[in-house]
């Protein structure tokens, strides 16, 4: 399905953005994961840089940075002379991926309560807000999106930058998997262990804050393995 036939598609124009504003990276970004992860635009589906440029308004190059970064976070896969494609893991990469994770995100939770300031832990708190509403809303993108986004923010907040950009290769792909292995939205709802968690960090409390990540991807490689 190219960008073209997702234009006439009566789902697209949540894509779009207010008229009159000039969109950027960080304004697209968000729209386009969405609708991959909602497979508006399904999987393995292609679509042209031209195609995503007329649908938002902007020039190919804003597109392709755009692309780059869905790249780079392995999300669509970028070969040359080819259309960009979504990208498509499999129950082993899933298992992988979710190995990967655990490893890396003990070290981040536990760097995290030993460096969380108050700001940073009620960021935490506000996002995990925005998560639960769009779970109520059912929104399922955006709540697959925003609960990713929570561990990138805690990746941050431990102030390890080569552990940073390792999860942000890992996450948006895991967001990726979530929707394509999962039914529904309301069957992930992990914001209350996020909730958890933060709690955990606010207190300083390592080992629990470590035991309920450990729990939490458990959780979700359960969900995501048990169909496959």
């Amino acid at each position: 399905m190219t960008a073209h036939a997702l234009q006439r598609n009566p789902s697209l124009p949540a894509l779009r953005l207010v008229a009159g504003k000039k969109p950027s990276v960080d304004d697209i970004y968000p729209r386009l994961f969405d609708a991959i992860l909602e497979q508006r635009i399904a999987p393995s589906s292609r679509f042209t840089e031209e195609g995503l440029g007329e649908t938002f308004g902007v020039s190919r190059s804003v597109i392709r940075r755009v692309l780059a970064k869905l790249s780079h976070q392995q999300v669509i896969i970028l070969r040359p002379n080819q259309r960009a494609q979504v990208a498509a893991p499999d129950s082993l990469q899933a298992r992988q991926i979710l190995e990967a994770r655990r490893m890396t995100e003990v070290t981040v939770v536990q760097l995290a309560c030993a460096q969380a300031t108050p700001t940073q832990t009620r960021q935490l708190r506000e996002l995990i807000a925005r998560e639960r509403e769009c779970i109520e809303r059912d929104q399922r993108g955006p709540a697959i999106r925003l609960s990713g986004e929570f561990h990138l923010q805690l990746a941050a907040i431990a102030g390890n930058a080569p552990l940073a950009q390792f999860l942000n290769s890992l996450v948006p792909l895991t967001s990726l998997v979530i929707a394509q292995f999962e039914a529904k939205a309301c069957t992930y709802c992990a914001w209350q262990e996020h909730v958890a968690i933060v709690d955990a960090i606010e207190q300083r409390d390592s080992n629990t804050a470590v035991s309920l990540m450990t729990q939490h991807l458990d959780h979700l490689e359960s969900k995501l393995l048990k169909h496959h």
